[in-house]
């Protein structure tokens, strides 16, 4: 029997100094600092605001869990690392007893052994810094992870107010095709109009109710997947607060270089392949420590007793050198394993940086784009408008004819969705250069107009 069986009941278990008490689940400046408890049970009654589906995001979102749960681990394991710098103390108890048809005999003993590692060339501080440095690449992994649901929930919210903004659009381009269709159907029952002229006009109304239905739908979708990035039934009812489309950003003009230097410096997952490479070269350095010599001293003690009443008391001290001759060339494949480990993940880490370059290049670009169209869609949109309604009136009046009303209303409605898309796509952008550039945060989400609560 060994006692103590479990580490939970041993003399030396302490979590003290353990790391991963340092380990939050959600990492600090990614939550609400205002809010007292951000991850209680969120009130769907009112109209969620960016933060409120934010900070949902984070805190049910079962990505968030899991990449918490891997940290912990990892602190676990530095714990296990730095176990071999104590000495290790077991204490065995047996008890025999011997019966044959001549004699009854019966043995206690209490044997209570002591060990330490004295030496190991550097075995145990390599193992240490290999699990301190992928117990960095967990933390710097847990805020990658958080910033790619972060930026999910972001770009959900704001998908659902484009997809609403679509919504509402094809519902005035249903309305405006009726208002065509009627005035064709008026002018043909009063002999004024050919069928073909009442026949286009229902077609487009027709195609712009399709449209609008698809368009609902689609709506109720957006809504799920938002749901489902904040952790909750895709089922579930709850409104959305008002954005603002008709805000025009200002340009811009930022040093792309600046941002990329950044970026190589704050990008977590970035942070996390330097951890990882950092952990793979303190690997070899174990490996090729754990294939020579260790020094280790033990201490025992060991007390007999019989049935007889007589009993022994042993105490033993000495210094043990274990020297390894031959294990069929394990350690030599060892450490060219390690080695390949380490020229993997340094090429893994350059190629990130390749990455990450091209990451903020492209995300720039695109809210540069972006910028720019939301400011030409808006010119489109107020000539779009003015051209359907001079041709809905001169059909009206009867000096213009059906097909230029149906396209300037087509062209209408098609200026509004490239209006939408713009806005949508500005939003988009402004959060995936942030996140390319490692400061998708709290801080950056609070600057948005859509983030105040309500």
């Amino acid at each position: 029997m060994l006692i103590p069986a479990y580490a939970l009941e041993s003399i030396w278990y302490s979590d003290k100094d353990l790391k991963e008490d340092n380990i939050q689940r959600i990492p600090h400046g990614y939550l609400d600092p205002s809010s007292i408890d951000p991850c209680s049970t969120k009130n769907y009654d009112k109209p969620l605001s960016l933060v409120d589906v934010t900070e949902a995001a984070l805190c049910n979102n079962p990505q968030t869990r899991e990449v918490y749960a891997n940290a912990r681990v990892q602190a676990a394991q530095v714990g296990v690392a730095r176990s071999l710098f104590f000495p290790s103390v077991t204490d065995t108890l047996s008890a025999t007893e011997n019966k044959n048809r001549i004699t009854n005999y019966s043995n206690a003993t209490n044997r209570i052994v002591a060990s330490y590692l004295l030496y190991d060339f550097g075995s145990r501080d390599a193992n240490l810094e290999n699990a301190n440095e992928l117990l960095r690449a967990a933390s710097a992994t847990q805020n990658t992870t958080v910033q790619t649901v972060l930026l999910a929930a972001v770009n959900a919210f704001y998908q659902v107010h484009a997809t609403r903004a679509v919504l509402n659009a094809s519902i005035d381009s249903e309305r405006l095709y009726q208002e065509s269709f009627k005035s064709a159907e008026a002018k043909y029952i009063a002999g004024v109009a050919t069928p073909a002229d009442k026949l286009q006009a229902q077609t487009s109304f027709a195609n712009a109710t399709l449209t609008k239905l698809k368009n609902e739908g689609a709506l109720k979708i957006a809504y799920g997947n938002l749901a489902n990035i904040m952790g909750v039934p895709a089922n579930i009812n709850f409104q959305m607060a008002d954005s603002q489309l008709d805000v025009i950003p200002e340009l811009v003009d930022q040093d792309i270089e600046a941002l990329i230097e950044q970026a190589r410096i704050q990008r977590p997952d970035l942070i996390a392949s330097e951890a990882q490479l950092k952990a793979s070269l303190a690997k070899i350095e174990a490996v090729k420590a754990d294939a020579k010599p260790k020094v280790r001293i033990d201490a025992s003690n060991q007390y007999d007793e019989n049935l007889l009443g007589t009993s022994q008391n042993t105490s033993q001290i000495g210094i043990f050198l274990s020297i390894p001759l031959f294990e069929g060339y394990k350690p030599t494949y060892l450490i060219r394993s390690a080695e390949a480990t380490a020229e993997l993940n340094a090429s893994k880490r350059d190629q990130l940086k390749l990455q990450v370059s091209l990451d903020v290049w492209t995300a720039y670009q695109n809210l540069k784009t972006a910028n720019e169209s939301i400011t030409a869609s808006n010119v489109l949109v107020l000539s779009a408008e003015e051209s359907s309604r001079v041709a809905l009136g001169r059909y009206k009046e009867g000096v213009g004819n059906i097909i230029d009303t149906l396209n300037a209303q087509n062209a209408l409605a098609n200026a509004k969705q490239q209006k939408i898309q713009s806005v949508l796509n500005w939003n988009i952008a402004r959060t995936t250069l942030a996140q390319s550039i490692g400061v998708l945060d709290n801080a950056m989400i609070q600057k948005l107009p859509e983030a105040k609560r309500q």
